[in-house]
């Protein structure tokens, strides 16, 4: 069995998805645990967790901070500083991720189907020509945010204002994007490996925070019924986003799949969700990976991309 030496779980921390967080980290603590590996919990803060790091003697680090500080590079370059090898993306990728804006940029450069967008970055804009340019409905994104906390699906011209200043409450700067109306789907990735498809159908008008973290009545569906052509797309191209934005280790890549089938990129999640109603780990189980399995898998690949990044 490897030795890992101590592994410092980080979780918690300042982000609006501070209590998913929690219940991430303490899944990945209880299972590392069960595995015999030696493992201390760090609730996680800027300007402690440098020493924090140091007095725990962690020799590796489990990073299951989602949102910003702990999934948008800073807490990654923190890392690199200290020498210590981490799941997950690296600073630059961490960082590109996070960002909605910059993620779309470079997947349209890369030639990969993302929706059609408009930015706002003050508090009004010509909602008129929004609309006759993007459509109705349309979704408000704040750009650097995760478990949809701040997005709103806009189906009327007069919601607008207030759907994005509900989103810059979030952020400074906004994306109003093209409402793909279709399937709600995910694919995890493993090191470089698609896990399953997974299609997600909710009551909600779409997969918002309560639908992923709150609700009972969400429904998973592995396989996603959406046929072998459409997954195999879905995989394919799932891979193509994680390496344009040069990911690593794990992830997540969210899609809605149009009614012709054809995918469109919404988002990737560098550090996804580790709780009861989490995403990879239910693909990992359709895959044959019990989560204790997943997690050892996911905490090997640290030293793996701690030499990758050095050259």
């Amino acid at each position: 069995m490897e030795s890992f030496g101590r592994v410092a779980v980080l979780y918690g921390g300042p982000a609006g998805e501070r209590e998913v967080s929690l219940e991430s980290g303490r899944n990945v603590l209880e299972a590392l645990q069960a595995q015999g590996i030696d493992v201390v919990g760090i609730d996680a803060m800027p300007g402690t967790l440098p020493a924090q790091l140091q007095a725990s003697g962690a020799q590796r680090v489990f990073n299951m901070l989602h949102g910003r500080f702990g999934e948008d590079g800073v807490v990654q370059g923190c890392l690199e500083t200290l020498g210590l090898p981490y799941t997950g993306s690296g600073v630059l990728a961490s960082s590109l991720a996070m960002d909605k804006l910059r993620s779309k940029w470079l997947w349209h450069g890369a030639g990969l189907p993302t929706p059609e967008f408009r930015i706002v970055r003050g508090e009004t804009a010509d909602w008129t020509e929004l609309v006759a340019v993007l459509g109705l409905p349309l979704m408000v994104k704040p750009i650097r945010e995760g478990s949809s906390l701040g997005i709103s699906k806009v189906n009327a011209l007069e919601a607008l204002p207030a759907a994005v200043a509900e989103a810059r409450r979030f952020d400074d700067t906004v994306i109003i994007e093209r409402f793909i109306k279709g399937q709600e789907t995910t694919v995890g990735i493993l090191e470089r490996q698609p896990l399953p498809v997974i299609r997600l159908e909710t009551a909600r008008e779409f997969y918002d925070y309560t639908a992923k973290y709150l609700a009972d009545d969400t429904r998973y569906l592995i396989p996603s019924g959406l046929g072998e052509t459409v997954e195999r797309r879905l995989q394919e191209l799932a891979l193509q986003a994680f390496d344009a934005l040069g990911c690593s280790g794990w992830g997540r890549v969210d899609f809605m799949v149009d009614e012709a089938g054809q995918p469109w990129l919404l988002e990737i999640n560098t550090v996804p969700g580790m709780t009861s109603h989490s995403l990879v780990p239910m693909a990992a189980k359709a895959a044959g990976i019990d989560f204790a399995t997943l997690t050892r898998r996911i905490l090997a690949g640290a030293q793996c991309q701690m030499q990758a990044r050095a050259g």
